[in-house]
């Protein structure tokens, strides 16, 4: 039977925990229809999300025809390039192409970035009122803090940042079919955009990420131009997404909730236990990229045939009762804390650390500046996108009686773009 269910809607988002509650009552893998993809199982438990992603073999990203689980017949060309990333690749090709940015994301390299993340995090708190209070503080300080430090892990022009910022609204945007339609035109742009960066670094060389994979190129490496492509898609878009919308999560979480935020205040030192926390509690990402099932198997009792298609439910996982205690509660002392939200298996997330540092410079940042910090509308008027598969704010409108100085007056947007450059 399947199950029917609004992923969309603004009741499923702004209490999660009650529909997966109702969800996982169905069983631990269920029928249903998604929005774009169209007819899937999901899985609503802990044991069988983490079955899907550690059997690759069974559960893989792309046909038997090489063809991308998720994508339909009807998408253009070149959504199918930016698609070939490693997100949609099985072995050997997500080894391949993971194995050439690896070294960039590895702990050390990510900690020693720490600094320079304060210091963006720092001047886009600063500047959060410049243009008056109320502030979105999604669009003026969760969106802007990740694409500014992943576009200079890139080695993208600081002047180029407004560019990127209306592609992410205008990713943020996706609903459904019709949406995803309006979306195409932005796709578009973005590719040709990236194409021209990597042709600027083979010629002129430069630093970051994109000049390290023309290197690759240069070498003899095993990627391809259009990887490349989708390589740097795949590193700006994934990479600063959801860091957007596990920030603007966690304040709304923290303005909501005085207690939690007095014991956070109390000492920053804490602040990484609780982006754990966080980051089960809002998870950002709520499903997986669909799958394709090469053979009749069975997960937690349920059948599933040879070519089904299945999708993981992050967000039903971190919600299990089966692993976390009281999972509708948001306790930011939660120890251990098994979330799933970065998956698991060769496709867990390669800029797990990133986030989690992010994540950390942003609430400290911004709550150390605006100790008074409080939400300028009543908590029913915060609303989500009705994207799928991402629970994101659409805005979050704050205010402030700060303790300090104001934020210098007549700073405009552009400027908080580039500060700290």
């Amino acid at each position: 039977m399947t199950v029917r269910l609004d992923f969309t809607s603004e009741v499923f988002f702004r209490d999660p925990p009650r529909a997966i509650a109702t969800l996982r009552m169905s069983g631990p893998v269920v029928a249903t229809r998604f929005p774009i993809v169209g007819d899937v199982w999901i899985t609503t438990t802990h044991d069988a999300t983490a079955q899907v992603l550690k059997d690759g073999a069974t559960f893989t990203l792309r046909k038997e025809d090489g063809d991308v689980a998720g994508l339909r017949w009807w998408m253009p060309r070149y959504v199918r390039t930016i698609a070939n990333n490693m997100l949609t690749m099985d072995e050997p090709d997500h080894t391949r192409l993971r194995s050439i940015v690896d070294e960039a994301f590895r702990r050390r390299a990510i900690v020693a970035m720490e600094p320079r993340i304060r210091a963006i995090a720092d001047t886009l708190a600063d500047e959060l009122f410049a243009a008056g209070s109320p502030a979105d503080l999604v669009q003026r300080y969760a969106r802007i803090l990740p694409l500014a430090v992943v576009s200079e892990l890139l080695g993208l022009p600081p002047a180029d940042r407004p560019k990127f910022i209306a592609w992410a609204n205008e990713m943020s945007s996706l609903t459904n079919v019709v949406s995803f339609f309006r979306l195409l035109f932005a796709f578009r742009k973005m590719r040709a955009y990236l194409e021209r960066q990597l042709q600027v670094a083979r010629v002129q060389g430069g630093e970051g990420l994109i000049a390290e994979l023309v290197q690759v190129e240069r070498e003899g490496g095993q990627i391809t131009p259009g990887e490349m492509v989708s390589m740097v898609f795949l590193l700006l878009a994934a990479g600063s997404e959801t860091t957007t919308h596990l920030i603007s999560g966690s304040v709304h979480e923290l303005l909501r909730n005085p207690g939690l935020r007095d014991w956070l205040e109390q000492d920053w030192s804490r602040v990484g236990l609780a982006v754990e926390e966080f980051l089960r509690f809002v998870s950002p990402v709520q499903f997986s990229k669909p799958r394709y099932v090469r053979r009749d198997v069975e997960v937690e009792g349920v059948r599933l045939k040879k070519g089904d298609r299945v999708m993981v439910m992050l967000a039903a996982a971190n919600m299990d009762p089966a692993v976390h205690d009281r999972p509708e509660r948001l306790d930011l002392e939660r120890k251990p804390n098994r979330h799933i939200s970065f998956g698991t298996g060769i496709h867990f997330c390669l800029g797990h650390q990133l986030a989690r540092i992010e994540a950390a410079c942003a609430l400290e940042a911004l709550f150390v500046r605006w100790p008074k910090l409080g939400l300028a509308v009543d908590p029913a008027e915060v609303h989500w996108r009705r994207r799928p598969g991402l629970r994101a704010i659409a805005k979050l409108p704050v205010t402030t009686e700060s303790r300090g100085t104001p934020g210098r007056a007549g700073a405009s947007l552009e400027r908080s773009l580039t500060a700290a450059s």
